[in-house]
């Protein structure tokens, strides 16, 4: 069973930052691409930012210039720094995560895992 859990929410003030985190536990092959998604009271959720297991990064515009994303592969664990923020910004951050895992039969399996999610409150 895998297991994604972030940290690192809570309640900032405008201009504020945070660092999220996200660790994934359990019997894991591998980890491919790791994410961070976030959805907004009322809206649907939306993509943040995404990091390869080689390192690469795509970000959602217009985030792009005060979010970075980054991951420690020998922690596995990736991290959402989030830099000057704005109310609009206030929303539950999901983390996720493409894994394998090796089957009872001894074959491969990738899926997708999700975190519960953590807080993030910007206040004015």
């Amino acid at each position: 069973q895998v297991q994604l859990v972030e940290s690192g929410g809570g309640l900032v003030q405008v201009g504020g930052s945070l660092r999220l985190s996200c660790a994934a536990s359990g019997i894991i092959f591998s980890i491919n691409d790791m994410g961070w998604y976030r959805q907004a009271p009322g809206k649907e959720r939306e993509l943040v930012a995404t990091i390869t297991s080689g390192g690469s990064t795509r970000y959602a515009h217009p985030v792009e210039e005060r979010f970075t994303i980054s991951r420690d592969s020998t922690k596995k664990t990736v991290y959402l720094e989030i830099n000057s923020l704005k109310p609009e910004d206030t929303a539950v951050y999901y983390c996720n995560a493409r894994v394998t895992t090796t089957t009872y039969f001894g074959g491969r399996l990738e899926r997708d895992y999700w975190g519960q999610g953590t807080q993030v409150t910007v206040s004015s």
